[in-house]
Order: structure tokens, then C-alpha cells, then sequence
């Protein structure tokens, strides 16, 4: 689905700020259902002032069953920043629709407050915020009974169609601005995998197409697959730096045996679909995966921060080979 009914709390990061703010801009205000808030707005010369009070009912802001585009940060009692929407992959406006508040004094009521072009500053109890809106239980970093604060950016208010057709513009920015990033990161990666090969004195290394560098360690005899066989492939899988962070030998979930699937399908990284195609059955190899063949900009767990070079120590088990359509 496009848009979801639900508030959902991001991932962790780091900044938004208001800027030029005149001397009230300090002073919260409390609607009566006990929303604390202060609202800026863009004044002719470019800078932030403090609205004042503002009465949802009375409000030029959001109304139910339209959408708003947003940035915003969560702060914790501790005043640490723990999510920030610009912070995150991918850095665009997030888009949700206004619904009625699931509890008084709520977020919904933050959204309904504020017209195109405002910044807010909201306050929420976390214990009720956490349970009712965002359905979670209190995270370890949000102390019971504490506030959390929320510094919010209405990019735009829109109607349904309007925030369609927004969400695709978002989402083709998004790819083109990533196409973009990916080719510069390849290229400082390809620098860093030369580098590491000599390091580690990998000698005979070949090089894919898209930009996979493979060491065959031991040569198999078999047929090279194609696109649509199933193979099964043993591997270990590595950071640069030696820190394992999977392995098919000592996975519990498949019981130590070798993962299946059909190649070149998208199943796997494209790293391993691109690398995999030039083994022959039975050989032994090492890959050496720049990050945006593998997880890119994502960090898919702990042990693999984003943009990482990964290395898979791999042996190609068996090829079951696919009638050609």
C-alpha cells in the first residue's frame, strides 16, 4: 500500500533545526485536550515567528482525510535526537494521511495544527504515545513516565490525488538521486577492493561486467549456469575487516546446508547473481562485492553498516539446470 493507516516509527538519526526566531519564540502553548506546542511561521523576511496560540478547531492547518508531506525529528528526555526523517535513507519528505486522533491531545492533533510551510515543536507523554499511537512498547532509550518531543516540518498539505501523484515524483527523485550516489560510491569501492586484493596478495582476479571482482580458488569441471537454473551455493560471508556475518555452514536455519535459488531471478544481492554466472559446478571461489551491488545505502543488519564492500567465500554445489523457454 501507498499509504499506511498507522503512525510508524522510523529508524535511528540526527538534525533539523528552526532558524531565526524572534524573542517569543521560546514560549509553548497547551490546547485544552493538553497538546504543549509552539508553531512557527515564514514571515516576509525569511524568518521563523512564534504563531502564537492556536486552537485546532480554529486552525488553517491539515484537516482529516487530507495528506500531509513532513520532516521530523523525535527527541527524548535526554534531548537526543533518535530519529530524523532528513537523516535517513532515503532523506525525502514522508507522507501520511490525517485521521482522527487516537487519543486526546494526540499527533494527529500536532498535523491538524499546521498549514503548508509551518514548523512545530510538539510534546507527548511517551508511555501513551508509544502504546496508542504508535502501538509499540516504551523502547529502552525512552524513560517511563518522560516526554517526547517532536520538531515537525509541513513541507505540503494535499488531497488524496495530490499526494499520489507526489509520492511518484518522490519516488522517481529517489531512484534517479540513488542511480547518482550508486556511481560514485562503485567507483570509490572499486578503488578500495584493488587495494584490499593486494593486501591480501589475491592474485588473478577477474572483474564481472557491473563490477564484481571474483579469485577462483579451485576450479570446478562443471557447466556454468544460466539465468533460471537453481543453484546451490556454500558460502561464508565476510566484512573486509575479517568480521563474519553469515554462513550457510553454520546457519540454523538451513541446517548447515547450502542456500538454493534460481539464478539471476533477483533473489539474491545482484553481486551474487553476477558473480555466481561465471563459476563452473564444483568450483571455489572468493567475491568481493562493492556495497551498491549488495546492500547499498541500507544497513540490513549490525554486523553490515551501509555502503559496505562485502566479501563471500563461496562454493558452487550443484547446478540444476532449466528447460530454456
Amino acid at each position: 500500500m501507498l499509504f499506511k493507516t498507522k503512525f510508524l516509527l522510523p529508524v535511528l538519526a540526527g538534525a533539523l533545526v528552526l532558524q531565526g526566531c524572534n524573542k517569543n519564540n521560546d514560549e509553548f502553548y497547551k490546547t485544552a485536550d493538553g497538546l504543549t506546542y509552539k508553531i512557527f511561521e515564514n514571515n516576509d523576511k525569511g524568518e521563523y515567528e512564534n504563531k502564537g496560540k492556536v486552537a485546532p478547531e480554529d486552525s488553517t492547518g491539515a484537516k482529516i482525510g487530507e495528506f500531509v508531506a513532513f520532516h521530523w525529528q523525535m527527541v527524548n528526555s535526554e534531548d537526543s535526537i533518535f530519529v530524523d526523517t532528513r537523516e535517513q535513507v532515503p532523506g525525502l519528505p514522508r507522507i501520511i494521511p490525517v485521521m482522527e486522533p487516537t487519543m486526546k491531545g494526540g499527533l494527529e492533533n500536532a498535523f491538524m495544527m499546521l498549514s503548508a510551510g509551518d514548523s512545530g515543536v510538539f510534546k507527548l507523554n511517551a508511555d501513551t504515545l508509544f502504546a496508542k499511537t504508535f502501538g509499540q512498547p516504551l523502547p529502552a532509550f525512552v524513560k517511563p513516565g518522560s516526554e517526547i518531543t517532536f520538531r515537525i516540518k509541513a513541507e505540503r498539505v494535499m488531497n488524496q490525488a495530490e499526494a499520489e501523484t507526489y509520492q511518484q515524483e518522490l519516488m522517481q527523485r529517489y531512484m534517479e538521486e540513488s542511480k547518482v550516489r550508486a556511481e560514485k560510491q562503485i567507483k570509490v569501492d572499486d578503488e578500495a577492493i584493488q587495494k584490499y586484493l593486494k593486501e591480501q596478495n589475491l592474485e588473478n582476479a577477474q572483474k564481472t561486467e557491473s563490477g564484481v571482482y571474483y579469485v577462483v580458488t579451485e576450479q570446478g569441471k562443471g557447466e556454468k549456469p544460466v539465468a533460471g537454473d537453481v543453484v546451490a551455493v556454500h558460502y561464508k560471508g565476510t566484512r573486509l575487516d575479517g568480521k563474519e556475518f553469515d554462513s550457510s555452514y553454520n546457519n540454523p536455519m538451513s541446517g548447515g546446508e547450502p542456500i538454493r535459488f534460481p539464478l539471476g531471478q533477483g533473489r539474491v544481492i545482484q553481486g551474487w547473481d553476477d558473480a555466481i554466472a561465471e563459476l563452473n559446478k564444483g568450483s571455489k571461489a572468493i567475491l568481493l562485492i562493492p556495497s551498491p551491488l549488495a546492500y547499498g545505502e541500507q544497513a540490513p543488519s549490525a554486523d553490515i553498516p551501509a555502503n559496505s564492500i562485502l566479501r563471500f567465500d563461496v562454493e558452487l554445489v550443484d547446478v540444476e539446470k532449466q528447460p530454456q523457454q
